[in-house]
């Protein structure tokens, strides 16, 4: 039973933002980590992704059901009911918001809030369905994470913040498309309008390499602005490079299932050590350059 309510809220979703959210942290720490306030920040934020995961789920009932890899979910099996998975939702953002709102700050609530309203509001429940332009307004939510970590130390949003929010979203683009590609028939049959889906996947491939451009050319400017050392700078641009090297060879891919499957899995390994990397990449002190 416990198992059925843990996946409800996605593990590995769960698991992508705890990194993510920990990365933001680190950045902003310089090495100085306050424990409490790390589990905190951690907990609270793990636990409205998880509340967004559920809701999703709730919504999702209908997709899922015509998708190969979704139709074991336990609302599909019909195995919990929506009204439970909801008020299992409520009682996870009860506990996540809480936590970040009287045991961090105003900014990383705020971010809490947006990543929460974006991800079931504006994708789940809109775009997802309507829009190929799904992916741009997921990625808001996804971007959230980092920045939740980063402000929870700093109590602002400043450069670095917004770097990291606009590189953490960037990235999203080419690692979502990367999925609809592997599981293509799934997103075709279950009539989601995603780009590889809506357009084609030679067009993805296209727009994956420019999305990956632009995410190497906005995190490159935690360097630019003194936020990070030089090991940061050869570090970040080899991953990098390899990705975008990744991303040149699929346009000569004979299977385009198995490319945007290594394609997906390197993105994954590529965001996992550029988040634990900012643990010992920082630069210190830090420039006060704050936005609001």
């Amino acid at each position: 039973m416990l198992k059925k309510y843990l996946f409800l809220t996605k593990p590995g979703i769960l698991f992508g933002n705890f990194i993510t959210t920990l990365g933001g942290f680190f950045l902003a720490a310089q090495g100085s980590i306050d424990i409490l306030l790390l589990l905190l920040t951690l907990i609270g934020t793990t636990l409205v992704v998880a509340s967004g995961c559920v809701v999703n789920n709730v919504i999702d009932q209908d997709i899922d059901t015509k998708m190969q890899r979704t139709q074991n979910r336990a609302l599909v099996k019909k195995t919990i009911s929506p009204t439970v998975a909801l008020i299992y939702a409520f009682v996870l953002g009860l506990i996540g918001f809480s936590i970040l709102w009287f045991g961090i700050n105003g900014y990383a609530f705020l971010f809490a809030i947006i990543g929460f309203v974006v991800y079931v509001g504006f994708y789940s429940l809109w775009t997802k369905r309507t829009s190929i332009h799904q992916t741009v307004i997921g990625s808001i939510s996804g971007a959230s994470p980092p920045v939740i970590g980063y402000t929870a130390v700093t109590h602002q949003f400043d450069v670095a913040a917004l770097l990291l929010f606009l590189a953490y979203a960037l990235w999203q683009m080419p690692h979502s498309w990367a999925i609809a590609i592997y599981r293509f028939d799934d997103y075709k049959n279950a009539g989601i309008p995603i780009l590889p889906v809506a357009r084609s996947v030679y067009r993805t491939k296209i727009e994956c390499v420019i999305y990956i451009l632009l995410f190497a050319a906005v995190l490159n400017g935690l360097y630019c602005f003194g936020y990070t050392n030089v090991f940061f700078l050869i570090t970040f641009n080899a991953l990098t490079a390899y990705w975008f090297y990744l991303s040149i060879i699929g346009f000569k891919a004979e299977n385009d299932q198995l490319w945007a499957k290594r394609f997906f899995l390197y993105s994954v390994i590529l965001i996992t050590l550029l988040s634990l990397s900012f643990s010992f990449t920082y630069q210190s002190p830090a420039p006060n350059l704050p936005l609001f």
